[in-house]
């Protein structure tokens, strides 16, 4: 009887071990590439004034988004001109994400 119950073990063990698995394979996705912004300028950084100066070649409209180093967002702004007001942010390094038409760029601001 013994050998009965070790003789089932295997044999079921075999079966459920024995097949092949299949695993849906779904082709990796590219990362999204960064078109940069031609010509972009952020000046003076480090900044130690209320303001930050963002220019580039096109002179679009831009969308800045600045990161403290935690990845909160600390400061949305739209801006049609080249000034940025960056007085309500504390002393630290934080990462700008700037949009212009379907261009974007990531940099570091450090502010003192």
């Amino acid at each position: 009887m013994k050998q009965l119950y070790l003789f089932t073990f295997l044999i079921i063990g075999l079966l459920l071990f024995a097949s092949p698995a299949h695993a849906q394979n779904s082709p990796p996705e590219a990362p999204a590439k960064e078109v940069p912004i031609e010509g972009l300028s952020i000046y003076p950084n480090p900044a130690s004034g209320q303001k930050v100066y963002i220019s580039s070649k096109e002179g679009k409209a831009k969308k800045v988004e600045i990161y403290n180093v935690l990845g909160k967002n600390v400061l949305s702004a739209q801006l049609s001109g080249t000034e940025l007001n960056i007085s309500s942010l504390e002393p630290g390094v934080y990462i700008m994400k700037i949009q212009e038409g379907k261009s974007s760029a990531t940099r570091k601001l450090v502010v003192r």
